[in-house]
């Protein structure tokens, strides 16, 4: 047991005299602290944007709704349907009901122009028509200013997200839908989902004014329950009147968000590693210059007798705390600034803008902290080393 306790009193001590030292070194050790926390606070903060996108989408989703498309289509702005076509997907098999009939609801989207409120540059933005079961399918959904658009009006209702995004979306204002100005009578809230991004009109007046006749691109539905879904799929899919594609919701919108959140995640993780490297020749410089300011310290320990392990994880110790700090603290500093911060992005799939809120977890937060120690461990391994190997005797004549 002596010998195992008399090592690690030895990694102790030489850690304790490392960590007394800091204050002799404290600019190149809070160089290399910022330099692992400027790099952790880009990743986390790219990062939380594809969470953000990801919670997004999932708040959309119900595992009762399906949507339909067209066949081939992957997204509403590649659909068609045609009014019977949508009428036999309402007389599908496994539909909830209600007094009116299924509560499916046949709906347009198209895009309009409208000034981004951060930068004041056109953006996309989608104006969905609906029909009445929509209100049922969206069970989030509620007025939170204003009021409901009166069916057969030319009249809106905005998304909270799309109001807090974009120009001439306040209450009373108008926006230009074809050659007409069509008023905002109200404000929406649906539970955060991708729906708070979107322009909603009765599909009825949408049509005409985009001269699609009686068609549609996609139906929204809600099932009687998660079961149902496979009858409600089979019988569409074996129907010769039809051709298209039931989905799930959670499914439809899982393939929405695919493209940018795969984006977003491989571009933040590419700037990470890039910025990395910096942080680790950071890191590097700094605990060589650790090694050269203790050389003498380190060369009288080892010829009373200390081992080179203790010596190595000293070094190794020291780096790595100096990485945890940086990346403690700037993890506390982006989840104070970043989580739940608003913005908008376009989305690949629809080429619509999308409103989100920066999503940042605990589990990202762990990542951020993790990568910290990552490039401390290798900025102080090469160092640790170099302390370890170098000959006593040329040490102590060095100083």
């Amino acid at each position: 047991m002596a010998g195992p306790f008399n090592w690690l009193s030895q990694v102790t001590s030489v850690t304790a005299f490392g960590i007394q030292s800091l204050p002799q070194r404290l600019g190149s050790s809070l160089t290399s602290m910022l330099g692992i926390a400027g790099v952790v606070a880009v990743m986390v903060a790219v990062l939380s944007i594809a969470q953000g996108i990801m919670q997004t989408m999932n708040n959309s989703a119900s595992v009762d709704n399906v949507v339909v498309l067209r066949s081939g289509s992957t997204s509403e702005m590649m659909s068609g349907l045609s009014g019977d076509e949508t009428r036999f997907i309402a007389e599908g098999p496994g539909l909830a009901r209600n007094e009116t009939g299924s509560i499916a609801s046949p709906e347009l989207f198209v895009i309009i122009n409208l000034l981004k409120k951060t930068t004041l540059t056109d953006a996309n933005v989608p104006l969905r028509g609906v029909g009445k079961a929509a209100f049922d399918i969206r069970d989030t959904f509620r007025i939170v200013e204003g009021r409901m658009f009166e069916w057969g009006l030319n009249e809106v209702i905005v998304g909270i997200g799309a109001r807090m995004e974009f120009e001439g979306l306040e209450l009373g204002s108008t926006i230009p839908v074809g050659q007409e100005e069509w008023p905002v009578v109200g404000v929406f809230e649906a539970g955060g989902g991708l729906a708070e991004t979107e322009i909603w009109v009765d599909s009825a007046v949408l049509q005409p004014a985009y001269r699609r006749g009686n068609s549609y691109q996609s139906v929204y539905a809600k099932l009687e329950s998660p079961e149902s879904y496979q009858a409600f799929k089979d019988a569409l899919t074996s129907d010769p009147r039809l051709n298209v594609k039931p989905m799930r919701e959670s499914e439809f919108y899982s393939s929405q968000s695919e493209m940018l959140y795969n984006l977003i995640t491989g571009l933040g993780t590419f700037i990470a590693v890039i910025m990395g490297f910096g942080a680790v020749f950071g890191a590097l410089n700094t605990m060589y210059t650790a090694v050269s300011s203790r050389t003498r310290e380190i060369a009288t320990l080892r010829a009373l007798g200390f081992h080179s392990g203790p010596v190595v994880i000293s070094v190794l110790t020291e780096s790595m705390l100096l990485a945890l700090a940086g990346g403690i603290i700037v993890a506390v500093a982006a989840w104070a600034v970043f989580d739940g911060f608003r913005a908008a992005t376009v989305n690949m799939a629809s080429f619509s803008q999308v409103a989100f809120a920066f999503d940042v977890s605990a589990s990202l937060l762990m990542q951020g902290v993790v990568f910290a120690l990552i490039i401390g461990f290798i900025g102080g391994v090469f160092p640790a080393i170099r302390a370890a190997r170098q000959p006593v005797a040329t040490a102590l004549r060095e100083l």
